[in-house]
């Protein structure tokens, strides 16, 4: 199976870790996220690994060129982008992508069954899969809702609201790579809504079971991740003490 790792962008709102570090090779515990994530992703089967790479690339395929206790059955291949090319726009430098492939950012930390996502995708038989989680966001707020002659209709006191989040972790039929054009600069969002207008099957993958997610986007994610991979490691890396 393969998989796709983003991981070109700069991580401006890590700095100063990013100015000279490529944010998935920020550390969580004694490893950069994109190792936790290669190696979960050889947990669940996955092979055939392409990293997208492009700000301090190099320290990426280096680290990767030199790692010796990863598993020896897995490909690690690289694509570059030259200059920024968004979260979809970089998938268009893969060359032959023939078959399902699941496409991720290269700094989540998460313990979603990337199997049963995989699973999932395939019984809709769906164009793309997006993974989401469940957001609760607290308002600190008092809420007032209007009607259109501007007359009060509510007054919410803090309410919490929940939203369907994108977790940066796709799968996607090689169709895909017809909404894609090489060397032109596209995000998801747009890439959905482009597939929504065309009348293409998206889905929405939602785990009943209880998994963790958080984006490392900032300064209180990234130390919140590592000290909740300290507490959690074992859920992380299952089968740790077999690839290292």
């Amino acid at each position: 199976m393969k998989a796709i790792i983003l991981a070109g962008g700069k991580g401006t709102r890590l700095a100063p870790y990013t100015t000279v570090f490529p944010k998935p090779m920020l550390p969580i515990g004694n490893k950069p996220i994109l190792e936790i994530i290669i190696r979960q992703l050889v947990h669940y089967g996955f092979k055939d690994i392409v990293i997208c790479t492009g700000y301090l690339g190099e320290l990426i395929q280096a680290y990767f060129k030199n790692n010796k206790s990863l598993p020896k059955e897995i490909n690690i291949s690289y694509v570059y982008e030259d200059k920024p090319l968004g979260t979809a726009g970089p998938i268009a430098l893969v060359a032959d992508l023939k078959e399902t492939v699941l496409i991720m950012n290269g700094d989540v930390l998460t313990t979603l069954d990337y199997k049963k996502l995989l699973v999932f995708h395939k019984n809709k038989n769906h164009l793309l899969t997006i993974a989401i989680n469940k957001k609760e966001v607290k308002m600190d707020l008092g809420i007032i809702e209007l009607d259109g002659d501007n007359r009060v209709v509510d007054y919410i006191e803090k309410p919490t609201y929940t939203f369907n989040d994108s977790m940066g972790i796709y799968v996607c039929e090689p169709e895909i790579i017809k909404y894609l054009n090489p060397g032109e600069y596209l995000d998801f969002p747009t890439l959905v809504k482009k597939l929504i207008n065309d009348k293409k099957k998206v889905c929405g993958y939602y785990s009943d079971s209880s998994y963790y997610w958080i984006d490392m986007g900032r300064h209180g994610d990234y130390q919140k991740a590592n000290e909740d991979f300290e507490k959690r490691r074992k859920e992380f890396l299952p089968n740790e003490d077999f690839i290292i």
